[in-house]
């Protein structure tokens, strides 16, 4: 049963000449009586002294030289590749915190922080609060598609305290990505994007966003699972009713729904993570201890509850049940989100 969430080369070796052919001279001059030489004999033309092929050390250096310049012409080649249009290039290194750093939250929090943002957007519901990820240093930003759906303006603020106005470039519903750019946006620090493929259980995490509104918040844990299904709405729909008394809520828009989102839901496998998410962390970062991203956070699981304030009130903290979309899902959509592609 699916349930449902809230968002929070080889080279050709060189030949060498062809071997000079040594064999006997015959007749009268094979004892060395030899005539002398014409009056005015032309000069014999000057033959090259036959090049020896280099042994040892500097044969070495020349095939490492070879080598080298294989290995930096196809570093070259995955370089620009992975730089996208107009001058904004993104992050390809793995290098992301300092190797005294690595393995530490704090040195996690410190090289990637700048690279996740707070978005506002406003729609015809109201405003909602949510995260995104700096792909590229012009202010490429991908965060889920749930955080501005229906938005008539998005507004962003970078780890530096600056807010730019922002456009919707591309979304995927059912993915609950989408693209956002930056306007007059340049200099920015784009996230390293991992992979997800390599992930394990236990392995240390550390989430960045937005929660509520407070920008820039880190918390920590592990990955408690992969492949887990998660459900939540697409952005659509929106005449669904609180039911406070549902399991398994997901957040949208500022209000709060049950597991019933109708037709306008989506499914996805995710990762999940103790890491504490909470609403407004959605579309932040799941990211490994090397600091690359891992995940888009995505989802949460906010028990209801009825308390002796109230029935029907709704619980709204984090239980240590989050999840985000791999890494590896985004990466394949980025093509799609880039070309401006709605759905």
């Amino acid at each position: 049963m699916t349930e449902t969430f809230r968002h929070s080369g080889e080279y050709p070796q060189q030949q060498s000449a062809a071997p000079v052919q040594h064999g006997g001279t015959q007749g009268a001059f094979a004892h060395g009586a030899y005539p002398p030489p014409p009056a005015h004999a032309p000069e014999a033309p000057q033959v090259p002294p036959r090049r020896r092929r280099a042994r040892g050390p500097a044969a070495l250096l020349a095939a490492v030289a070879i080598a080298a310049a294989a290995v930096g012409g196809g570093t070259a080649y995955a370089v620009q590749t992975l730089t996208d249009r107009d001058g904004g290039s993104s992050a390809t290194s793995t290098d992301v915190v300092p190797t005294s750093r690595k393995g530490t939250v704090s040195g996690v929090a410190e090289a990637v922080s700048p690279s996740i943002v707070e978005i506002s957007a406003t729609t015809g519901q109201g405003k909602s609060t949510g995260s995104g990820v700096i792909t590229r240093s012009d202010g490429e930003i991908v965060t889920n598609n749930h955080v501005i759906a229906g938005a008539t303006s998005v507004k962003v603020r970078t780890d530096d305290g600056k807010t730019y106005e922002a456009e919707v470039v591309g979304t995927d519903s059912k993915k609950d990505l989408a693209l956002i750019q930056l306007k007059n946006a340049s200099g920015l620090k784009p996230a390293t994007l991992g992979t997800s493929g390599n992930v394990k259980v236990g392995d240390e995490v550390v989430a960045i966003g937005s929660p509520e509104g407070l920008t820039g918040t880190v918390t920590s844990g592990i990955v408690s699972a992969l492949d887990r299904d998660v459900t939540v709405s697409t952005g659509e729909g929106q005449e669904q009713q609180q039911n406070p008394r549902g399991e398994w809520p997901f957040e949208f828009g500022g209000q709060e729904f049950n597991g019933d989102t109708g037709s306008s839901k989506t499914t996805y496998k995710a990762l999940q993570t103790d890491a504490s998410l909470n609403p407004g962390n959605s579309g932040g970062a799941l990211i490994d201890m090397n600091g690359n991203i891992i995940g888009i956070n995505s989802a949460m699981y906010s028990p209801s509850s009825a308390g002796s304030q109230g029935a029907g009130e709704s619980g709204s903290g984090s239980v240590g049940l989050g999840f985000a979309i791999p890494i590896d899902t985004v990466k394949q959509d980025l093509g799609k989100l880039r070309s401006g592609s709605q759905t």
